[in-house]
């Protein structure tokens, strides 16, 4: 009998421009957006980070960004943090892989090199192997529910990660606190990246369940309905 895999409640939260970008082009970090944010914007960020156990970013952000993901505006527990990293190459100048000021878990899959696991290890990183030449996300949602207690999961993901989450229909909400800017370009990463649907049939749809001035800050909410398997 197959295992049933058990998976948090995730929230998929991001600022974007009015044209749906995330930076301001390729291999920019998303950190010169953010700044435009209002600070009310910035402190509900970090009141829901506050209020949920986890928070996940894909590699490439924290290779662009080097992201630090604990709670800074107000007071609050610091979110364990989680890095799926196919072949366990995080950077070992990382903020994550400082595991005193919040534990990091980063996921792997069975075909990353021992030396580069043994390393995240030994600076206290929990690896997670989950899948066999990439990291699995059903595998690593199952893992962080049973093995960590998480009940309720944070993306402030990339294009890439946001697709797959999404691909595996993981995904239960979506908040976007919107920027009033446009900054184009063909190839500006948006809020979600992955392969083309085919038809109107593969959309996944969006249930607007609330919106709200955040500051200077338009701040959308919504349900997220999966196509019919």
């Amino acid at each position: 009998m197959d295992t049933i895999l058990q998976k948090p409640h995730v929230l998929m939260i991001s600022e974007i421009t009015t044209d749906g970008k995330l930076t301001l082009r390729r291999g920019v970090s998303s950190k010169i957006l953010m700044e435009h944010m209002s600070p009310e914007a910035k402190i509900l960020l970090h009141e829901t980070r506050a209020s949920y156990d986890a928070i996940m970013v894909g590699s490439s952000t924290i290779k662009i960004d080097n992201s630090i993901l604990t709670v800074r505006l107000v007071e609050g527990k610091n979110p364990l943090r989680v890095i799926p990293s196919s072949m366990a190459d995080i950077p070992l100048t990382a903020n994550i892989l400082n595991t005193s000021i919040a534990p990091t878990v980063v996921a792997v899959s069975k075909a990353a090199p021992a030396d580069r696991v043994e390393v995240l290890k030994a600076k206290g990183v929990h690896v997670v192997a989950a899948g066999d030449d990439k990291v699995d996300l059903p595998l690593l949602m199952d893992a962080l529910y049973r093995e960590f207690g998480v009940r309720k999961l944070i993306i402030e993901g990339g294009p890439t990660l946001n697709w797959h989450m999404l691909h595996y229909r993981l995904v239960d909400e979506i908040r976007l606190i919107h920027l009033p800017f446009i900054v184009g370009g063909d190839d500006t990463p948006s809020l979600v990246g992955g392969m083309h649907i085919d038809s109107e049939d593969q959309m996944i749809r969006l249930d607007l369940k609330g919106s709200k001035m955040v500051g200077t800050n338009l701040v959308t909410e919504y349900d997220v309905r999966y196509p019919v398997a």
